[in-house]
């Protein structure tokens, strides 16, 4: 994906570029908000660190008690093979946490655009699968949430439609962890 966003900057250009990632582009086009052409689909961005998106969790938790809202945005997923994906957020919430993502990580790289889907589809997933509610602290001072739930979202592929496959992830968090090879006596 090719990314050079007008709106900001990517959050780590050195990776990118060393990865040989492209970029996505960000443009006006006839609507009134930016639109980002991105050359890859939305499951065919690489994975993110769990940390990196415990910090967009905590900066779109920031921006929305700041009522940070944000502005809609488009993204037009274009594949090698032709096939494209349009996805359109006007959700006021959904535009508070791109916003804070794109302040944080910038929206112009893989990772940057990878961190923002990541968020948006794991609090899809929150509140579409009533078996994560286990998984999230829910608070006045706001949701925690499990340290196994943040690392399977920052690794787990993204379907073409930006989101996770609930069973895949479900059955993800169930698995024992891995074993270690030997022993510690």
């Amino acid at each position: 994906m090719q990314a050079r966003p007008e709106p900001s900057a990517p959050d780590d250009p050195a990776a990118d570029a060393a990865a040989g990632a492209p970029r996505a582009r960000a443009r006006a086009g006839r609507e009134d908000w930016p639109t980002y052409h991105v050359d890859a689909g939305p499951e065919e961005l690489p994975p993110v660190r769990g940390r990196d998106l415990d910090r967009a969790w905590h900066a779109a938790r920031q921006a929305a008690l700041a009522e940070a809202w944000g502005t809609i945005r488009g993204f037009r997923f274009r594949r090698a093979d032709g096939r494209v994906t349009d996805l359109v957020l006007a959700d006021p919430d959904a535009c508070c946490w791109v916003g804070a993502v794109d302040r944080l990580a910038g929206l112009g790289s893989h990772h940057g655009l990878s961190l923002c889907l990541r968020l948006l589809a794991l609090v899809d997933l929150l509140a579409r699968a009533p078996w994560t509610a286990s998984l999230c602290r829910l608070a006045r001072d706001g949701a925690e949430l499990d340290p196994r739930l943040l690392r399977l979202a920052a690794v787990a592929p993204l379907s073409a439609e930006a989101r996770f496959d609930e069973a895949a992830f479900r059955a993800a968090l169930a698995a024992p962890p891995p074993r270690l090879i030997g022993t510690l006596s």
